[in-house]
């Protein structure tokens, strides 16, 4: 991120992965920060909306206007209690990957996060 390199990287996944995708209903994609994995660090919600909104524009130019609406972009960047309302709040956040926080008690808080 702090090189400015967040969608050159997540668009050339993307690409790769593309040539072997023949049904986009049964895809599900998740991002995740790299600097946030297992660092209890997250990406505030306007940045993962940012880059949730770019993966949803890249579909849209490289498959197709339905599969970019449909598509269903999970976060998975350290979703805590804390932190889930906000991040479900983001119009192209789909719902969370949650990790160690599903061994927590308030694993219940993320589950309803969107109610």
């Amino acid at each position: 991120r702090e090189a400015g390199k967040t969608t050159e990287v997540v668009f050339r996944q993307l690409a790769a992965m593309l040539p072997h995708i023949s049904d986009w209903s049964k895809v599900v994609l998740a991002y995740e920060p790299v600097w946030a994995i297992g660092t209890g660090k997250t990406a505030t919600p306007e940045q993962a909306q940012e880059v949730h909104l770019a993966i949803r524009g890249w579909l849209e130019q490289n498959v197709n206007n339905e599969v970019a609406a449909s598509t269903r972009i999970l976060y998975g960047g350290s979703v805590t209690a804390d932190n889930c309302k906000a991040l479900a709040q983001c119009p192209d956040i789909d719902g969370s990957l949650v990790g160690g926080a599903s061994l927590k008690k308030d694993f219940i808080q993320i589950c309803n996060a969107n109610q």
